[in-house]
């Protein structure tokens, strides 16, 4: 039953309790009324709840997407698989494009415009430590890691320039988590450890629920006449 047909037959309902009770029942009459705007309002709050949900749910499905196409990319660069790494990578990026274009549902296209960029450029990092892991090179692994850090800090600036109720310093921690995890997961590939890969992917992709709690909370707050 659609809301405005569960409406109507509320409304249905009120006459001809109106109707049969007359004066005599008007009390109760009104009750019944306050009773009915009570029923009404947590309508509207479950609807609230069920948008904010949404919400968590769909970038929770995003950014674990990210940590599984990102593991199989380079699982596949550490395999030498080219065509299996192009296809990939190509896979990655759909899915950066469809986190930048939430992001832009959100906070505007100019939003999403700038983000992508910036999402791109940890991916470019990753595939920089993942071949420097291949070719035993330490100066490039050491300078993609920092490199990752590096743009922990920016990121946590971009989304603090967008939800000031994050702070810089917690997304820079929570990207930090991201690194590190899914690092633990290119590191056991590269050691053939296909258990350990495999724990670490899912710890990878469990903790990008956090990720997705703390933007859907944040923006929720922020914008609270979409969730009313």
């Amino acid at each position: 039953m659609s809301r405005n047909t569960f409406k109507s037959v509320l409304l249905a309902g009120a006459s001809a309790v109106m109707l049969i009770a007359g004066p005599v029942q008007a009390h109760e009459t009104k009750t019944a009324s306050g009773a009915m705007t009570q029923s009404a309002k947590a309508v509207t709050m479950s609807e609230a709840s069920g948008k904010a949900a949404s919400l968590r749910v769909t970038l929770t499905q995003l950014l674990g997407e990210h940590v599984v196409l990102a593991a199989g990319a380079t699982n596949a660069a550490l395999g030498g698989r080219s065509d299996e790494f192009q296809s990939a990578t190509a896979a990655l990026d759909s899915n950066s494009v469809d986190i930048s274009k939430a992001i832009a549902s959100v906070y505007g296209e100019g939003a999403g415009e700038a983000f992508l960029p910036l999402w791109r450029k940890h991916i470019g990092f990753f595939v920089d430590y993942t071949t420097g892991l291949a070719a035993k090179d330490m100066a490039k692994q050491e300078k993609a890691i920092n490199d990752l850090i590096g743009y922990s800090e920016d990121f946590g600036a971009f989304i603090n320039a967008a939800s000031p109720s994050l702070s810089k310093d917690a997304v820079a921690k929570l990207v930090r988590a991201h690194a590190i995890t899914l690092k633990g997961v290119v590191d056991a590939q590269a050691a053939g450890d296909t258990m350990k890969a495999y724990e670490g992917l899912r710890e990878a992709y469990g903790h990008m629920a956090n990720i997705a709690g703390a933007l859907a909370e944040a923006i929720v707050q922020q914008f609270p006449e979409r969730f009313a």
